[in-house]
C-alpha cells in the first residue's frame, strides 16, 4: 500500500499525479479535501515523465489553475502541497533553486524545477504553485541521504504535464 498526492485538473474528475504513485496498485482510492472518498480509474500512465491521470466520479470538483512554468524564474517564492509522511493537507514554502535540472536519474524524459520547499514521501503527486496560486510544476521527487527533505525538492514542470 502507498499513498501520494495528486491534482484536481479538471471538473470532470481528471487528476494528474506521479506514475510511481499509481504503479503497480490493483486499486487507486482518492480522499478529497473535504474527506470525500472516490475510486479512481487511471485513464493513462507513462514511466518515461513519471506523470499519470485518474478519473474520478465526484460532484462539486474545483479544478486547480495551472499556470506557464515557462514563466517560472530562479528566486520565485513558490508552495509544495500534499500529504507528507501521511500528514494531510500540508503547506511548505520556499524558492525555485533551479530550472531545466537534467541527470538526476528518475524519469527518462527530465527537466525539472529545483525547489528548496519541503518535499517528503506522500508529496509526490502534488502541486508546486508560485504566489498566484498556479500549478507551475507536479511534485516528485527530493534528493535525500536520509529519505526526508534535505532541501533540494524536484518538480515536472507545467509545461511538460
Amino acid at each position: 500500500m502507498g499513498q501520494g498526492t495528486g491534482v484536481i485538473a479538471s471538473a470532470d474528475g481528471l487528476v494528474v499525479t506521479n506514475n510511481h504513485v499509481i504503479a503497480g496498485a490493483d486499486e487507486v482510492k482518492v480522499v478529497l479535501h473535504d474527506g470525500r472518498e472516490a475510486m479512481g480509474t487511471v485513464v493513462g500512465a507513462d514511466p518515461d515523465t513519471d506523470l499519470a491521470v485518474l478519473r474520478i466520479e465526484a460532484s462539486d470538483l474545483v479544478p486547480a489553475k495551472f499556470g506557464d512554468s515557462e514563466e517560472s524564474q530562479v528566486g520565485d517564492w513558490v508552495i509544495a502541497l500534499g500529504s507528507p509522511f501521511g500528514l494531510s493537507q500540508t503547506v511548505t514554502a520556499g524558492i525555485v533553486s533551479a530550472l531545466g535540472r537534467e541527470g538526476v536519474g528518475l524519469a527518462r524524459f527530465e527537466n525539472y524545477i529545483q525547489t528548496d520547499a519541503a518535499i517528503n514521501p506522500g508529496n509526490s503527486g502534488g502541486p508546486l504553485a508560485n504566489i498566484h496560486g498556479e500549478v507551475v510544476g507536479i511534485n516528485t521527487a527530493i534528493s535525500s541521504a536520509a529519505g526526508g527533505n534535505d532541501g533540494v525538492g524536484f518538480a515536472i514542470p507545467s509545461r511538460m504535464v
